[in-house]
């Protein structure tokens, strides 16, 4: 396991620090963020994406079903002297969220998801008119698509590509270097739910949201934080190449929409 899945603490700041420096301009490419705007993260972790919009006078709403993640990002957010609300729930159970919100963050939660049809189909409902989603996951055949970053052993959490092994030699691999069952358990279900480009963007299509823009990324952003690299877009002419495409890029940035009443 790297260290920072470890220390939480580190993964926070890690992620605020990206949020900050790349979520952020990116999204208000296509929404104006302003103190007193209403942003909802589902699948929030700790709290680290949401730190630099609270610091910019935003409402901000973070929702996980993980109730340990939430008691971390009250804590971290009350150490940074930063104000949210952290919710430990699943997001469609919250109906008096509904319409409540001008940006939605989805960041890394769409390939942990098994109905992806039936949770892009109700963003919708939590967005205000002319509200906006940043979606953002790894296209599953990258290098590090399948999360095994989380082994614990150092080996396995710096391999990469293995996660498209046959489900049958990935874990007989993952028991020889004693990964415990919870994480064997996590690491295949996230191969069960692996979502590619054009998966999500066949997905999108059955929804009442359409894409406003997409970005492909060759290096991912919060690979600055990580490991130094400098964020980098794909090439265009690989960017073009379907599935093809899915083996260079490291994360996926999408901006969502409702789409207008006469094109539902």
């Amino acid at each position: 396991m790297q260290e920072r899945h470890k220390n939480r603490l580190v993964y926070f700041k890690e992620l605020s620090i990206t949020s900050k420096n790349y979520f952020i301009p990116y999204i208000q490419n296509w929404f104006p963020i302003e103190p007193g705007i209403d942003v909802l993260e589902i699948g929030c972790g700790d709290g680290g994406n949401l730190l630099p919009f609270s610091k910019m006078g935003c409402n901000t709403i973070g929702v996980d079903i993980a109730a340990s993640r939430i008691k971390d990002a009250q804590i971290f957010f009350k150490t940074a002297h930063a104000k949210g609300i952290f919710i430990a729930q699943d997001i469609f159970l919250l109906k008096e969220l509904e319409q409540n919100f001008d940006i939605i963050i989805c960041h890394d939660v769409l390939e942990h998801i098994t109905d992806k049809e039936l949770f892009l189909s109700n963003l919708d409902k939590y967005l205000k008119p002319q509200g906006i989603v940043f979606m953002s996951f790894p296209a599953w055949q990258m290098p590090f698509g399948g999360h095994q970053q989380i082994c614990r052993s150092k080996v396995l959490s710096h391999l990469p590509f293995i996660h498209l092994l046959p489900t049958t030699i990935y874990r007989l691999l993952l028991k020889a270097f004693k990964e415990d069952n919870d994480c064997i358990k996590e690491l295949l279900s996230i191969k069960q739910t692996r979502i590619s480009i054009e998966g999500f963007e066949c997905l999108v299509k059955k929804t009442n949201l359409h894409i406003q823009n997409r970005k492909l990324w060759l290096v991912n952003p919060h690979y600055k934080i990580k490991f130094g690299l400098s964020p980098r877009k794909l090439n265009r002419n690989i960017a073009r190449i379907p599935f093809i495409r899915n083996f260079f890029t490291t994360s996926c940035f999408y901006i969502l929409k409702e789409k207008e009443p006469d094109n539902l």
